[in-house]
């Protein structure tokens, strides 16, 4: 390949890297933007556990991850196909299948407007402290039909899954930007605590953010492992070759 076709192809991939990154940008703009940061980590398998317990017991009833399967869930998290079995899988699955929600589609789209989309690839789409930020910013809102709203994502047609845990927010609300428009939500407060401390809800939340970043890539388990034993070998190999060059050039004056 020529040197002019090299720097066309990095042009526009660097072009390509831009308009991504903006239509992201954009979107976190539209969906209140001052994202938390998650701090989730993929190598903590008592997270991705907790998370996966977390996501089966509150959001598998509506989403699905139909990209990942039970028997993979089980082999990467550390996980027997018993505990899988009896702790994780409500739908009657075999062990061998891709984790399905339960919710008929048709019923789904009667409640909630459309049918809830499927999560496999959500944290690779809008990133982990978006999911983070997203799960820790449900407020009550008696306007909207279910009685939730998200100060990340207005208007969104679900409700709160974790409110037993969380508990229940109320908004404080700025000013308007101009008459006639809506005041936007600048805080949330917490009115009635739940099961868990904040402290522990953050935790709750960042399990689930980590176990749907795993969902997304389940290789990067894998390759995060490998890439110790890699890195290992190449110095090895580097120690190897400065060995050879000193046989080779110790006669050389």
């Amino acid at each position: 390949m020529t040197k002019t076709r090299w720097t066309t192809r990095l042009a526009l991939l660097a072009s390509g890297l831009l308009l991504g990154a903006g239509m992201i940008g954009s979107a976190g703009a539209n969906e209140g933007g001052g994202l938390l940061q998650a701090g989730n980590d993929l190598g903590d398998r008592a997270s991705l556990q907790r998370g996966a317990q977390l996501f089966m017991n509150n959001c598998s009833g509506c989403h699905s991850l139909k990209y990942l399967r039970y028997s993979r869930m089980g082999n990467d998290l550390g996980l027997s196909e018993e505990e899988v079995m009896q702790n994780l899988n409500f739908t009657g699955a075999k062990i061998g299948d891709h984790i399905e929600s339960a919710m008929p589609h048709d019923q789904a789209t009667q409640w909630f407007g459309k049918a809830p989309p499927d999560l496999s690839l959500i944290s690779r789409v809008r990133g982990s402290d978006w999911i983070y930020t997203y799960l820790k910013s449900f407020y009550l809102d008696p306007s909207r039909p279910l009685g939730w709203n998200n100060k990340l994502f207005p208007n969104v047609s679900m409700p709160n899954p974790l409110w037993e845990l969380q508990g229940t927010q109320q908004p404080e609300y700025g000013q308007a930007e101009a008459p006639g428009m809506d005041k936007p939500v600048v805080a949330l407060k917490l009115a009635n605590p739940g099961k868990l401390s904040t402290v522990e809800f953050d935790q709750a939340a960042r399990d689930i953010t980590n176990f749907l970043e795993y969902a997304g890539e389940p290789a990067a388990l894998k390759r995060q492992s490998m890439g110790v034993w890699v890195v290992l070998f190449l110095a090895f190999l580097t120690f190897l070759a400065y060995l050879l060059k000193k046989e080779y050039w110790k006669d050389v004056h």
